[in-house]
């Protein structure tokens, strides 16, 4: 026989000759055919990874396809590997079951596993203040909110929580006084931006009179 042994490049039908010679040196000769089938399915290996939302709060994966596949393999090779999930938003923040697909280069044989993609959003507000002023009530008070200095703060995730500090100001606050906005988000992160509040008082005082009776003195004064 010419050809005795195969690989993954034979798969399918090949033609071999058998060559038959008797003690004589007389030769003859037949062909058959040599069907060669693989039917090992490829090994599907995954890995758990995490990944960070960007500013926009969205992550892609395929580019990261070579951290999720844990060393899949296959006899006569991988043809694809494909991910049941790519892309992800702050909706899947926490921990997402993915399914990689893990084709052979041959007959299309095909294995799954499944790896857990943790999706974490680390990106901070961004906190915007502008300035205010407010008035002084007539006991001597004035208050202000975080929405009172929000300058349009956001999130891609969205905003939580708006705190101010000071937000509660007095006749000793009359002028300009610094405030800072804080901004958290859904996942606990923040960022901090600084505001003047100027204080006013336009109030003018009361003025309560009353009577009197005076009496001149000597020189008439």
């Amino acid at each position: 026989i010419l050809e005795s042994s195969f690989d993954c490049s034979h798969v399918g039908d090949n033609q071999v000759t058998l060559f038959v010679k008797d003690v004589n040196g007389l030769t003859s000769s037949c062909t058959a055919t040599v069907t060669v089938v693989d039917d090992m399915v490829p090994i599907a290996r995954c890995n758990n990874i995490t990944v960070m939302l960007d500013q926009n709060g969205q992550t892609s994966i395929p580019s990261r396809m070579h951290q999720i596949d844990n060393g899949s393999s296959d006899n006569c090779g991988i043809q694809s590997r494909v991910l049941s999930k790519t892309n992800f938003d702050c909706s899947d923040i926490g921990g997402n079951p993915v399914i990689i697909v893990v084709t052979d280069s041959v007959n299309q044989l095909t294995d799954t596993c499944q790896a857990t993609i943790t999706v974490q959003d680390t990106v901070s507000p961004i906190a915007l203040c502008k300035d205010v002023t407010v008035q002084l009530n007539n006991t001597g008070n004035a208050s202000i909110t975080a929405a009172n200095v929000d300058n349009g703060s956001n999130d891609a995730c969205g905003i939580q929580t708006r705190t101010i500090n000071p937000s509660s100001f007095t006749c000793s606050s009359i002028g300009v006084n610094s405030v800072t906005l804080t901004v958290t988000d859904f996942n606990g992160n923040s960022s901090t931006c600084m505001a003047n509040v100027t204080v006013q008082d336009l109030i003018p005082p009361v003025a309560v009179c009353q009577d009197v009776t005076v009496q001149l003195d000597a020189s008439g004064s």
